[in-house]
């Protein structure tokens, strides 16, 4: 639906809204204004009055609405064509593009770990306030979701074996239900394909962000 169209919508809306808040009672003071005009004239007064300051609040926040919508639409915009990109990539690209996400958005130390000795750390970093960021990245395809086995072995090694204060996953694809109940009993964080276009578009927050546990 087109912007004009949607203005349109909306004060079609509040047109209809005001006739029936407002005309109905005008066409009875009408009446009273004829038969009784000492009472009827400030009655019809005040009912324009309340009409005026009706129809101006109805309209601002029928405006209100209409810019949340365009803002909430530009940036699902902006997130999907960013995402896009991580699609596109190997499993090694996709790697070191989120060792530069950590990097851009002010970690220290990143290191890219990926390959088959990684033991789950894809991505080492020191965050920006000095927490340890272990990080497996996921290249995966939409319909290919991460599961429980993969979140088991990522945590088998995350906190044990790479000392993590904070543990990351994220890929490109969604998590099961199975993936996602267990890895909130872990204090693993999880960014799927939304949560990931959304810091990497910086319309959203990094992992670090979303672990307040102070460091170890």
């Amino acid at each position: 639906m087109s912007p004009r169209r949607t203005r349109g919508s909306s004060c079609q809306s509040v047109v209809i809204r005001l006739v029936w808040a407002v005309g109905v009672p005008l066409a009875i003071l009408l009446q009273l204004v004829q038969h009784v005009p000492e009472v009827g004239i400030p009655l019809l007064l005040v009912t324009f009055a309340a009409g005026g300051v009706y129809l101006v609040r109805t309209a601002r926040k029928s405006e209100q609405r209409r810019l949340e919508a365009a803002h909430q639409a530009q940036i699902r915009e902006v997130q999907s064509r960013e995402v896009a990109q991580y699609h596109t990539m190997g499993p090694a690209e996709f790697e070191h593009a989120i060792a530069y996400l950590c990097q851009r958005d002010g970690c220290t130390n990143v290191q890219v770990n990926g390959g088959a000795g990684d033991l789950g750390a894809d991505v080492i970093a020191t965050a920006p306030d000095g927490r340890r960021l272990v990080i497996q990245c996921k290249r995966y395809g939409p319909t290919h979701k991460v599961g429980s086995p993969e979140m088991q072995r990522f945590v088998g090694t995350a906190y044990n074996y790479h000392r993590a204060n904070i543990a990351v996953l994220v890929t490109t694809s969604t998590f099961t239900q199975q993936a996602a109940s267990f890895a909130a009993t872990q204090g693993i964080c999880l960014y799927d394909e939304q949560a990931l276009a959304g810091w990497a578009s910086r319309t959203g927050p990094a992992p670090w962000h979303l672990v307040t546990a102070p460091a170890a």
